[in-house]
């Protein structure tokens, strides 16, 4: 199938910028264009056969002054995610400092069927700040086709889309490199949500790494799926418990991991006498679990202003870089030390 051709096309056939094809092609009678470029570029939008899609269109040229942020999760956990009220604060600084508000809209994580484009065909959005995508969402690859102003919180192997993230393979890399200077060469995993979901896969790959750079043999029977809470990772941990042996084990969220903790106890196993445990995100809790949890701290509030302000740039066809990754950081509590026999 011919790759239906794009702004970004007819801006190189015309020899100007996207922005100055955006703003002929919608007609913008405020912004001084002289008549030879606007010819120029219809006449290069005619040879390529480029038409800007209509709901985009009528969206360059009326706002609603609302960002949506979508969450692919239920509304129940959503209401447990104790990273998303730091990350929505830097969301909001940014949309009031450009004038715009900020609208959340959840998605159950098992309902592809239900769809978020009406949000921008319909008007309702000028933009979106996808958190979580999966990558089985054809929702998401039908708005970038029609170039809606889209900024994921994760990315979407393959596709070029503007993205901005933690480095989650770096971090999940970095807290497995400290179970294992530590003296542990059984380490279990728990994810934080199922691989479909990239955040998932992206620190299963830094648990991977990290094993790899050590030299120690990969153990599919070490690996469980959590489900984003608690609940998910006590049972989770129940069925690491009841198929194999370990001494340590890397938790990919720290409210899965308060679940797996909690099996542990119930399964007469201290921490870290007897499993050492790493979580990530550093929710507010994490310093006060029992014992206080070794996790890797991403920066939320910053997460959420910089999506913010590079979905403000989308919408205002200004160019911003495909891929943003901020920096994560291991804060080593309580929760790990050295195996027991050590």
């Amino acid at each position: 199938m011919p790759k239906r051709p794009t702004s970004a096309d007819v801006a190189v056939e015309a020899g100007v910028s996207r922005t100055t094809v955006s703003f002929v092609m919608n007609e913008r009678t405020d912004v001084k264009i002289p008549e030879e470029t606007r010819r120029r570029v219809h006449q290069a939008a005619e040879r390529l056969g480029y038409h800007p899609h209509g709901p985009a269109r009528q969206l360059a040229g009326g706002r609603t002054h609302i960002i949506a942020l979508v969450m692919r999760q239920s509304p129940e956990q959503i209401a447990g995610d104790a990273v998303l009220a730091e990350t929505l604060r830097g969301l909001a600084s940014a949309a009031r400092a450009g004038g715009f508000r900020v609208m959340v809209e959840p998605l159950a994580p098992d309902g592809l069927e239900q769809t978020y484009t009406a949000l921008l065909r319909a008007q309702h959005a000028d933009g979106l700040v996808i958190s979580g995508p999966r990558v089985d969402d054809p929702s998401l690859v039908d708005l970038m086709r029609d170039e809606f102003p889209i900024v994921l919180q994760g990315r979407l192997p393959g596709v070029a889309i503007t993205s901005v993230d933690v480095d989650n393979v770096a971090g999940a890399r970095g807290a497995v490199d400290h179970l294992i200077s530590l003296g542990h060469r059984r380490i279990a995993c728990i994810t934080n949500a199922p691989v479909v979901y990239t955040a998932a896969a992206e620190r299963l790959e830094g648990y991977r790494a990290a094993l790899d750079g050590a030299g120690i043999a990969q153990d599919p029977d070490l690996v469980a799926e959590g489900l984003f809470d608690a609940p998910s990772g006590h049972a989770a941990m129940v069925g690491l418990l009841a198929r194999t042996s370990f001494g340590a084990v890397f938790v990919a969220s720290d409210v899965v991991a308060l679940g797996a903790i909690g099996a542990l106890r119930q399964a007469g196993r201290r921490v870290p006498d007897d499993v050492s445990v790493v979580g990530f995100d550093d929710i507010p809790l994490a310093a006060y679990f029992d014992p206080p949890l070794t996790t890797v701290r991403l920066p939320a509030f910053e997460l959420g202003q910089a999506a913010g302000r590079t979905l403000l740039d989308r919408i205002a066809d200004r160019v911003v870089p495909e891929r943003t990754l901020l920096p994560t950081e291991l804060i080593v509590r309580a929760s790990t030390a050295p195996p027991a026999a050590a």
